[in-house]
């Protein structure tokens, strides 16, 4: 019986396509920064035409909004994996978010906070970008919130906004010195979780 070819149809080829793109777009954007990564580049390095481009992105800024919806998804992706690992252990839950984070941030490829570079590149609040690094970081609050409720903290609030400043912090340092100092996040959370627990 001889093979049948299979042709894969315009349809089917889009979403590739546009994952290419976005593909390339991330790396320079996380690599060599939002500003600096024009769309000539971006063209040039995915080898598709500039009509192609701003047919799947109108403009940058809808690009830079799809690089930043898509390192938010992994984000979560990631992190509910590790939460998970501690089914009714709602402190353990809690700590295995620092624990993911130092494996993260010792990673050779890890350069920073996506979200944190994308605010100090554009500063304006009502930068399409920044408003998406805002809505990751309030998810991110609210849920070492629900975490820290569920562990049975005394003011849950409070605890999850300085956990917050936490991994800003250290997302800070790897972006500026290209390593966190030899702390280890989850040790320091656990002293902040222990004295709100108690």
């Amino acid at each position: 019986m001889p093979k049948t070819r299979v042709i894969a149809t315009q349809d089917e080829t889009k979403p590739a396509l546009r994952e290419h793109i976005l593909n390339i777009a991330d790396e320079l954007f996380y690599r060599q920064g939002i500003r600096a990564t024009g769309v000539d580049t971006i063209i040039a390095k995915s080898g598709v035409a500039k009509t192609t481009l701003y047919r799947y992105f109108p403009s940058k800024d809808d690009l830079v909004v799809a690089y930043l919806e898509r390192r938010n998804q992994r984000f979560w992706e990631l992190m509910e994996v590790e939460i998970a690992k501690h089914p009714h252990q709602p402190r353990e839950q809690l700590l295995a978010v620092f624990k993911w984070l130092d494996e993260l941030l010792a990673k050779p490829d890890c350069l920073g906070c996506p979200f944190l570079i994308a605010t100090a590149e554009y500063a304006e609040l009502d930068y399409p970008g920044h408003q998406v690094a805002i809505a990751h970081k309030e998810a991110v609050r609210d849920r070492l919130i629900q975490l820290a409720e569920n562990a049975g903290v005394s003011n849950p609030g409070e605890l999850a906004a300085n956990l917050l400043l936490l991994i800003d912090g250290a997302f800070a340092q790897r972006r500026l010195f290209g390593q966190v100092a030899e702390v280890s996040l989850e040790k320091v959370a656990a002293m902040l979780i222990d004295a709100y627990l108690s």
